[in-house]
């Protein structure tokens, strides 16, 4: 009889989608700027430019950059689309900042200080430190530990990120836990031997393209939020 596994250690949570909705965000700070803008078509627009921009650095036709100055490329890329050329440099600088500024999902803070209580959290995300000091001071977000790319100088999905978090705190892949709201960032984690929870965030994309968050069988864990995931955990 295989034995049970055992309870993860650390915590290790994605962040935008997951722990932020960034939809939301985006799409209220680019209308609060232009009024006349859809903001939830620029906010999928910008979030659609990520995976090229970050692909652009793993070919190599980029050296390394920050999630910071992949946003700022992808949003130069948009101004004409969306009649925003005119925008002044501390215009585009403080809606390029605004992924600074996402609100946290509802169940976000409580959940993880529940988890707090019985784990060590914190971010695993492509976002820079800077990014995601920022978002969790003015959030709230108690963090342990801020990890991000820019510790490993590597993008999830490489393996140096899943298996940097557990060798920054001296611990076996499997006593570490990926939270994520991305089927393909769990699955990338469980390939390098970590434990993983699916957190359901139907609303990621906006209310006109809800997510479909039917359970995959594959995972260890799967949740609707961090609560229900504290509750899972605490049993």
């Amino acid at each position: 009889m295989p034995s049970p596994t055992p309870a993860p250690q650390v915590l290790a949570f994605d962040v935008f989608g997951t722990v932020v909705d960034w939809y939301s965000g985006i799409a209220r700070e680019a209308q609060a700027l232009r009024p006349d803008v859809d903001g939830g078509e620029f906010a999928l627009a910008w979030r659609a430019g990520y995976q090229p921009a970050m692909r652009r650095v793993m070919a190599g036709e980029l050296g390394w950059t920050l999630i910071d100055d992949l946003h700022r490329l992808i949003l130069d890329s948009l101004l004409e689309r969306f009649g925003m050329t005119d925008l002044t440099e501390e215009q585009k600088q403080h809606l390029n900042k605004a992924w600074h500024r996402l609100d946290p999902w509802p169940d976000v803070v409580a959940g993880l200080t529940r988890l707090k209580t019985r784990h060590t959290i914190c971010t695993l995300s492509n976002g820079n430190i800077g990014l995601l000091t920022n978002m969790a001071k003015r959030a709230g977000l108690p963090w342990d530990c801020v990890l991000s790319a820019e510790v490993f100088r590597a993008y999830k999905p490489d393996p140096a990120t899943y298996l940097g978090v557990a060798k920054v705190f001296a611990l076996e892949p499997a006593q570490v836990m990926l939270v994520a709201a991305h089927q393909e960032d769990l699955a990338a984690a469980r390939a390098c031997g970590l434990q993983t929870a699916y957190i359901e965030r139907p609303a990621e994309f906006g209310p006109l393209q809800p997510k479909d968050v039917s359970p995959d069988r594959a995972n260890t864990r799967h949740a609707k939020d961090f609560l229900d995931l504290a509750t899972q955990l605490a049993c």
